[in-house]
């Protein structure tokens, strides 16, 4: 369900690839989740959600997988609607570039904490004392 030009977004992005995953995961859902709200009355609630993923054929040949995708996309909801709010914009209405943003500061706040955990190891005064 993500465009070529979704794809294409993320992957210029420069990210590590850790956060390129995550993130093709989280838009991933959230294509998921905008089809289900604008087939199901805008609705992406829980009972929504199955009645959109029942409708998928994809998902015909395998209905007890519904569950599953279904508990997955609540999750991804949920963090979307934690980005949506830092983002100031509803879940929803995330673009790839929201996300991409997301996704850069997620990465320069986790390549910090590794490089003041590499510096604390490297400094003798900073490491904890040994037995």
């Amino acid at each position: 369900m993500l465009s070529a030009a979704d794809l294409n977004e993320l992957e210029s992005s420069l990210l590590p690839a850790l956060e390129r995953h995550h993130l093709r995961l989280l838009a991933h859902s959230l294509r998921c989740l905008q089809a289900a709200a604008a087939t199901q009355g805008g609705q992406s609630d829980h009972p929504a959600l199955i009645a959109w993923a029942g409708q998928q054929p994809g998902l015909a040949a395998d209905p007890a997988f519904i569950p599953v995708l279904v508990e997955q996309l609540a999750r991804a909801a949920v963090q979307l609607e934690a980005i949506g709010e830092v983002r100031g914009t509803p879940a929803l209405a995330l673009t790839m570039r929201d996300l991409v943003a997301w996704g850069r500061t997620v990465a320069e706040q986790r390549l910090a904490d590794q490089q003041h955990s590499e510096q604390r190891l490297a400094d003798p005064d900073l490491s904890p004392p040994r037995s």
